[in-house]
């Protein structure tokens, strides 16, 4: 029987520490006062813990290939959430508690882990690792711990007021890791412009198109939240991890809004006709129970129109100018917002320095698992799923 020290109560620690218990003795470190904190605002504190397409099309990396390998176990993990009491509702997709509540799945996991008889560290900060004649000495706040293993389950920089600050990526630094570059995602994306002010609050179904440099790179559809940034909502989240990645390295970031996604074809073809079947009506008549009535005013400010004109009175090049507003919106992507406001961060520790059990490549019994790795997913519960996954493996492959 193996000690086994792991570094942070999350999702993944949580799952490493139960698996791993099965053949060894297991100690918990958590800086807080109880584990899962992060998982209490997952999903709008309803805990989106899983997606039933856990591809590899949901996610963004380094190392795809390895990446693949390691959700080829997501049934095998599922099956052992099911075991352990989570019963899930399923929504378009989405695995939630059948509770609605995030604080049910914690209570799961730390129930298993008091039964299991794992001994948990609370409000216990790690200050620095070491290894020793091949034993690993964990320096805390309340003493040294040793162990033959370790499993740094840390997270990322994201959401630092349950405790990500990034130290894992120290640890993994220490013992002869590269990390990629760590950056907010699942984020907003900030801009500037006078219609900021003026669309502030507006909700919109939209479909946005990235591009980068003038090259485009993905395309997202859903409900738009327009800030006075910029930009929110899950279709942004989505390609934030692309805008952030880019955006440091000095690329052009671009987003086009289409604010007519219900549409086939064009606007200007939906429009003309519109305006056929209705002739006694303005164009803002016309576009009220398309847009928000605070969108229809930047939209016809942008287009340097008044409400109350009408379609057959412009020009083909104010028609055209009009249509192009609402259909092809272009903001400039200037930033993202910070590390406070990302759900999760993309870069970290390239997939290709751990093994098929998560074990470091560098660093014999050193295992990295969760955010730690440069790997992030778009909405949807593919993140906790993957730290779910990677957590499992870890704990397994000791």
């Amino acid at each position: 029987m193996k000690k086994v020290v792991i570094i942070g109560g999350g999702a993944a620690g949580m799952i490493s520490a139960i698996k791993a218990s099965e053949n060894n003795e297991v100690i918990l470190i958590e800086g807080n006062d109880k584990c899962g904190k992060k998982l209490l605002i997952t999903g709008n504190g309803k805990c989106n813990y899983w997606n039933e397409n856990i591809s590899l099309d949901n996610y963004f990396t380094d190392d795809e290939n390895n990446l693949k390998e390691i959700l080829n176990h997501k049934d095998e993990v599922l099956n052992l959430l099911y075991k352990l009491g989570i019963y899930p509702k399923i929504k378009n997709g989405y695995y939630y508690p059948y509770s609605s509540q995030a604080s049910s799945v914690r209570e799961i996991l730390e129930n298993e882990i008091e039964r299991r008889h794992i001994k948990v560290m609370y409000e216990t900060r790690v200050v620095d690792v070491d290894k020793v004649d091949g034993r690993f000495m964990i320096k805390t706040s309340a003493g040294t711990v040793d162990a033959d293993k370790v499993i740094v389950a840390t997270g990322s920089k994201a959401a630092p007021k349950t405790g990500s600050d990034g130290f894992g990526y120290q640890i993994a630094e220490n013992f002869g890791h590269q990390i990629n570059c760590v950056l907010p995602a699942l984020v907003q994306l900030k801009s500037d412009g006078w219609y900021l002010k003026e669309w502030n609050g507006v909700r919109q179904d939209a479909r946005l198109t990235l591009y980068i440099d003038d090259e485009k790179v993905t395309e997202e559809e859903g409900e738009l939240q327009m800030t006075q940034d910029g930009i929110s909502g899950i279709c942004t989240f989505n390609i934030s991890s692309l805008a952030s990645r880019a955006l440091s390295k000095g690329s052009k970031v671009k987003v086009s809004i289409n604010f007519s996604p219900f549409l086939n074809g064009s606007f200007y073809d939906f429009f003309d006709a519109r305006s056929k079947d209705i002739p006694n009506q303005s164009i803002g008549e016309l576009l009220e129970s398309i847009l928000n009535y605070k969108l229809i005013n930047v939209i016809l400010h942008k287009s340097h129109l008044s409400r109350g004109v009408y379609w057959k009175s412009l020009t083909e090049k104010e028609k055209i100018e009009l249509c192009s507003n609402v259909d092809n919106f272009e903001v400039d992507i200037l930033d993202t917002n910070s590390y406070d406001k990302g759900q999760v961060c993309t870069g970290g520790v390239s997939l290709s320095e751990v093994d098929e059990n998560m074990q470091s490549t560098k660093c014999d019994n050193l295992y990295l698992v969760g955010e730690l790795l440069d790997v992030d997913g778009k909405c949807g519960g593919f993140n906790l799923a993957f730290a779910f996954i990677t957590g499992y493996l870890a704990g397994k492959g000791i």
